[in-house]
Order: C-alpha cells, then structure tokens, then sequence
C-alpha cells in the first residue's frame, strides 16, 4: 500500500529521532573512553563524529516537525524550506566538527601518545559502526520515498558514521602492532570525509533555496511540456517553470489554445494536463496553468 507524504514524513522523523539517541550515546562513551583510558585520538574523533552526526538528525528531525506544519498567512506556500535551512545548519556544525578533528590530529601527528587498550577501543568502535551502517541502510531504503535533501543529508550523514567508526577499528589495531602514526592519519580521514559530505549537502540545499532548476527538474520540465502538447486543443506548451520546495515541486505552465474557446473547455484541458503530469511525476504538487490564445494572423 502506497504511503502518503505525511506518513513518510512521521516515520523519517521516527527514525531520525532514535539515530539522534544512538548515536550521541555512542559518541559520549567513546569519548569517555578515549580521553580516560585508550588515549586514541582516532576513537576521540569517531566520538565527536558520532555525536556530531547525532546532532544533524535531531536538526534533521526539528525540521521535519516544522514541515508537517499547514500553510498560513505568512508562509503560504508551506514551511518545506525550512527543511533546507535545516541541512544547511546541519553541514555547518559538520564543519566544526572536523575543524576540532583535524586539530586533535595533527598534535597527535607531532606529539604521537601509544594507545592504550586499543582492541577494547576496536571492540566498542565496531559496535559503533556495525549501528550507524544499519540506520543509515533503513533510512535509505524506508525512508527514499521522503525525497527531502536534509533527510537523504542524514541517511548518507549516517552512513559515513559508521564508516569512519570501521576506519578507527583499522587505526587501533595497527596502533596495537606499533603504527601510532595511523591514529592520526585516520583522525585526517575522518575529517575529510565530513568535509566532502558537507559540501555536496550544503551545495544541494542552497541550489534549492535560490529555485535552481537542474538534474531531474530539468528531466520534469520537458516531461510536463510534452504532457501538455498531446492534450487534445493545445496548440504548444511554451513556458515551464519548476522549483523543489523540500519533498515536492512547484510549478507553471503557458499553454496556447484557440482564443474562441470557453471556459467550459479551457478547463477541461487545464484539469487534464494537471491530472496528466501529477499521476505521472509524483512528487509535482501544484502546477499553474497560464492561457494564452492563438494571435489572429496564425488562425
């Protein structure tokens, strides 16, 4: 049975809620344990990463509970960009993060500390890990029907957790055979990969906040035209404008008909073409029609 959007929604937000318990748990203990007993900068990171991450689902999450939020007299067109803000502010606290990271790194690099208790530290790193891969994996596969980009934001966020938590397992057992240097080197990973994450992120939600059109709103826009020109009465599809707002796409459309139709007619095509496009591109929530009749030189 096919969900509606608000049932995607309540369950993205869910999901995003437990992620954010799970993880800032997990980052706290590994933290505790970093600092008080391994001295692994490696696993020090992976905890901040871990809390770092928490915290983007639970803005990802505070966003969600916004968007649920009906138009009104100052928003009318709904609050989806709030989504957007939302992963915005999610990227820039990804970029403290690995800020603090590289910093931890590099006095580790130039002033190394032996672990200590590295497979005890791999043991907890790996649970970590083995976590954050599987709500990262539900949340791409449950969760892919939201088509919001602070929730993809957060399922890729996710994901990168528990692969920079395997990573840390990988530095604490080559600190175990007398390679210190890979703490640090892997604590430059980490970083980076938060680093590239954040851009991307930050680069799709800024794109859709300045109603950039591209990838597969420019693939709708041409599916729209065509829709509207195998409408019976339409003489061509010439103007479509389409912007993402959040999960769904906004748009216009100018069409020319014959100017001795009546309304009777014009609105038959304008209810097919919607009916066309909305049951064909699903994530179209409104589209506007604007008439413009044929120039008496052309009849």
């Amino acid at each position: 049975m096919a969900l509606t959007q608000e049932s995607v929604v309540n369950r993205t937000e869910t999901v995003a809620l437990v992620t954010t318990a799970s993880l800032v748990g997990l980052g706290i203990f590994q933290i505790i344990l970093g600092e008080t007993t391994s001295r692994s900068v490696s696993l020090i990171a992976n905890g901040f990463d871990c809390i770092g991450d928490g915290f983007v689902s639970g803005i990802v999450w505070t966003g969600l509970r916004f968007l649920k939020k009906p138009a009104d007299q100052r928003f009318h067109f709904g609050y989806y960009k709030l989504e957007n803000l939302a992963s915005i502010a999610a990227t820039i606290v990804m970029f403290f993060l690995a800020s603090y990271i590289i910093f931890r790194s590099y006095n580790q690099l130039v002033n190394p500390e032996q672990v200590q208790l590295p497979f005890i530290g791999a043991i907890v790193a790996f649970i970590a890990g083995l976590i954050a891969i599987s709500l990262g994996l539900y949340k791409i596969i449950k969760c892919r029907t939201a088509g919001m980009s602070s929730v993809k934001l957060d399922a890729f966020n996710t994901i990168k957790d528990g692969t920079t938590s395997f990573l840390t397992v990988v530095a604490l057992l080559l600190s175990s055979v007398g390679y210190t240097v890979a703490d640090s080197i892997i604590g430059f990973v980490i970083a980076g990969l938060i680093v590239t994450i954040g851009f991307a992120a930050i680069k799709e939600a800024g794109y859709m906040l300045v109603d950039a059109c591209d990838g597969d709103c420019l693939m709708y826009s041409v599916l729209i035209k065509t829709y509207a020109e195998r409408v019976k009465g339409v003489r061509s599809a010439q103007i479509v404008r389409l912007r993402r707002t959040g999960p769904v796409i906004q748009g216009e459309l100018e069409i020319m008909v014959p100017g001795e139709m009546t309304v009777s007619e014009l609105n038959q095509i304008q209810t097919e073409i919607i009916k066309i496009s909305t049951d064909k591109i699903s994530e179209l929530e409104r589209l506007t029609i604007t008439v413009v009749p044929f120039e008496k030189e052309e009849i």
